[in-house]
């Protein structure tokens, strides 16, 4: 089975939608969500759109801000104290990579953790970890369980979960949102001894490692269901040898192979991906709804 991540997050955003006219009817408050882009990087300049797009489409407020690729450290931060102290402002975003010369954890700790829409705030993080109410988590960690849950019910008690990957922000908090699934869970990195022995145990398998074609059919249990969070840019042989190769983009999964062993896969594109921006979306309404 391949599970649809365009359709969960199209979904996802009509329930969104749904609940906005809600909070607008019976509040008055319309959710409001900032993104600041600082350079031109082509992907994020395609990211930025793509999530202005999906935010008026579920009726919320869609601001941008842009700021010059040679904007100091100094500037930007005094750009995010203007909005963290405007209240019409509910969620904030600043566009990742940031130019080489801006510390990135400088800026995250700048943001107002109830405006934190990313969910990458050490306050966030840490109410995470302690499982308190409130926590806005990062997006693509709450993805992949939306997807997860796709394919084996809402409930995924005992299922042994491993996470190919410790970053903090795919590899960690997945794992924190599996163990609160009840899920066992094991983190597995680039030192872990006999990776393929333990990737054999797992029922629900996330790889988020950052190689192409990475996780191979022999490392993975039958029936198993596959998270696949990567995306890779590799060359494709051109048909027929005419012109040359173009780039396409896969995951950290051998989709062919694993998809004739497991139970479910998502793909890449159109797995994790799509969730993303649903699940930026749903951190948005919640910090309208708890902080607005």
């Amino acid at each position: 089975m391949i599970i649809d991540g365009k359709q969960a997050a199209a979904d996802l955003r009509v329930a969104l939608a749904n609940e906005v006219k809600a909070l607008k009817e019976s509040k008055g408050i319309t959710p409001s969500l900032t993104v600041v882009l600082v350079g031109e990087d082509p992907a994020s300049q395609v990211y930025v759109r793509n999530k202005a797009k999906q935010t008026m489409e579920v009726g919320m407020i869609s601001n941008e801000i842009k700021m010059p690729a040679d904007t100091s450290q100094t500037a930007l931060l005094s750009q995010l104290a203007l909005l963290n102290n405007d209240a019409s402002i509910h969620g904030i975003l600043v566009q990742l990579p940031l130019p080489k010369h801006i510390d990135e954890s400088v800026v995250i700790s700048a943001i107002n953790p109830e405006k934190d829409v990313d969910g990458f705030h050490a306050m966030n993080s840490g109410r995470l970890l302690n499982g308190e109410a409130g926590a806005l988590v990062p997006c693509t960690p709450q993805g992949c369980i939306i997807l997860a849950k796709q394919h084996l019910g809402d409930d995924l008690s005992g299922q042994h979960a491993v996470v190919i990957g410790r970053s903090n922000i795919v590899g960690k908090p997945v794992a924190l949102l599996l163990l609160q699934e009840n899920c066992t869970v094991t983190i597995a990195h680039s030192r872990t001894k006999n990776l393929p022995e333990v990737c054999q145990q797992a029922d629900i398998l996330v790889a988020a490692v950052g190689r192409a074609n990475f996780v191979q059919a022999s490392w993975v249990k039958k029936g198993a269901t596959v998270i696949d969070v990567g995306i890779n840019r590799i060359e494709a042989d051109s048909s027929e040898g005419k012109g040359s190769a173009k780039a396409k983009l896969v995951g950290d999964v051998d989709f062919d192979a694993v998809s004739e062993v497991c139970g479910a896969i998502t793909p890449v594109p159109g797995g994790v991906g799509p969730m993303t921006i649903a699940c930026l979306l749903k951190n948005t309404l919640e910090a309208a709804k708890l902080y607005g």
